[in-house]
């Protein structure tokens, strides 16, 4: 059994994200997030991650797509749903699987902590504290959970798992944020969070992103008083176990029905922090494709960057794939965020 954020490693040491909840019988849909330098070097200075003598290097956007349809087509398998493939990994090729909460508990366990270490204990502490959640609440993901982390440099990155301690949390980080003596703060108060950052999106500008960043309070910076370091420091939200359907089999087909825009309102924003980020919608006015987006019931995005994006009863401008999904007994229209050519045409993001 596994969720998202679990992480598969192959034979070959590529180090895949499972994507979502929803998946095939013998494999996992994933996001490709590592691979060793035998087979991938990026440019981006970003990318560079070691583990003593080895290293690995990170796939920002959507390159670890290009790279694994390129280079790695078995990791490459068949989504029946979309007639097509999608990177995913069979159960057989699974050589080992990493947990966010169990890593977690090994780093809290060691007695040699370093600094880093010593910084995600006192983030711990500080949300514990202030939320009244439990340690069994929290993991970690990124180089904290695969050993490559650099104690004076590497970020936090946490998982909370569950829908209703991810929303305690929100409501804390919202107070500790403005607090003169809490040790956390918004990430994207300030316009330094971009500064210098390149940027593709062409339906999203760089002051609309921090407005939306700011807003959804799992992105912090932990002012940390024993390295006298301002840390990065990230939430990431993980469904429960009693929280997870598989809607793989409930869907007998996903069909392609062209490319959209309109602008519509938020009716449903319950399942907004996860991946996929699901937001029920109600259509105003198509701007752009066929009519039959008026119909659209939901949006479904596998991009982090429209996770939390908007909140029910909001105006938003949703661009992107229109799919009609076909179940046993109906069939409903929905639009989709995701890899695909026109990556950077997509956008979700509130206009009132």
């Amino acid at each position: 059994m596994l969720r998202d954020r679990d992480a598969i490693i192959t034979k070959e040491g590529l180090i895949f994200r499972v994507l979502g909840y929803s998946h095939p019988p013998i494999s996992y849909i994933c996001d490709a997030e590592y691979a060793p330098i035998d087979v991938f070097k990026s440019k981006n200075p970003k990318a560079f991650r070691n583990r003593g003598q080895n290293v690995f290097y990170k796939f920002y956007h959507d390159e670890g797509w290009k790279f694994v349809e390129d280079k790695f087509p078995q990791y490459m398998i068949y989504h029946e749903k979309l007639r097509r493939r999608v990177i995913g990994v069979n159960c057989n090729d699974v050589v080992e699987l990493r947990k966010p909460n169990e890593k977690l508990r090994e780093l809290t366990g060691t007695t040699s902590k370093d600094e880093l270490l010593f910084a995600l204990q006192g983030v711990l502490d500080t949300v514990i504290e202030h939320t009244g959640l439990a340690f069994r609440h929290f993991g970690v993901f990124g180089s904290l959970l695969h050993g490559f982390y650099h104690p004076e440099f590497s970020d936090i990155d946490l998982v909370v798992y569950g829908k209703r301690n991810i929303a305690r949390l929100c409501e804390t980080l919202e107070d500790l944020h403005g607090a003169p003596s809490s040790p956390l703060g918004n990430e994207f108060e300030t316009e330094q969070s971009i500064d210098g950052k390149g940027w593709h999106f062409q339906n999203l500008s760089h002051k609309e992103f921090l407005w939306h960043q700011r807003r959804k309070l799992i992105y912090a910076v932990y002012a940390d008083r024993k390295s006298d370091r301002t840390i990065k420091t990230e939430f990431e939200p993980v469904k429960e176990w009693n929280e997870i359907t598989n809607e793989y089999n409930e869907t007998t087909g996903i069909l392609q029905r062209g490319w959209v825009r309109v602008q519509a309102r938020i009716t449903e924003d319950d399942e907004a922090p996860f991946i996929p980020s699901l937001y029920g919608i109600e259509p105003q006015q198509v701007l752009k494709g066929p009519r039959e987006a008026l119909e659209v019931k939901r949006v479904v995005s596998y991009m982090e960057e429209f996770r939390m994006q908007a909140k029910k009863d909001e105006t938003v401008d949703v661009e992107g794939n229109l799919e009609q999904v076909i179940t046993l007994g109906s069939s409903f229209y929905q639009i989709a965020l995701t890899y695909c050519p026109r990556y950077y045409e997509q956008v979700l993001k509130v206009t009132n």
